[in-house]
């Protein structure tokens, strides 16, 4: 019996280490990339002559950098590069399902994915120069 009962409490703790190595601690993104989505992030907040859309309502670039701030927070566990930043945070709402659109100066909306992909591959760009 006593044997029995030791096999037993080492399969259990062997499987729950097993499980444990299954799901490791979520990993933060990289300096790089935390630097690359601060950035991004502080660009909107100082975009002002744009206007961002929001499940249909019109935001400032203060309101939309503190939403993308929330946003980041919120994923912060799901979050390892600046891509997985602009498609959890930056893409559409979680409530709706509605995408997030930037309408520029000049009146054109554009996705915000799109614009903010675009700015981030510049900043990527300028990053190996």
């Amino acid at each position: 019996m006593t044997c029995h009962k030791t096999w037993t409490r080492r399969a259990v703790i062997a499987a729950l280490l097993g499980l444990a190595t299954l799901h490791p601690a979520a990993a933060s993104p990289s300096p790089f990339e935390q630097k690359l989505i601060d950035q991004l992030i502080r660009e909107v907040g100082e975009m002002r002559d744009v206007v961002f859309i929001r499940n249909g309502s019109e935001y400032s670039a203060h309101d939309a950098e503190a939403h993308l701030r929330d946003k980041m927070d919120y994923f912060k566990d799901d979050i390892h590069t600046a891509e997985d930043f602009i498609r959890l945070c930056a893409t559409r709402s979680e409530m709706t399902g509605a995408s997030y659109k930037i309408r520029d100066a000049s009146g054109h909306v554009h996705e915000s994915a799109v614009f903010l992909k675009a700015r981030l591959d510049q900043l990527r760009a300028s990053a190996v120069h």
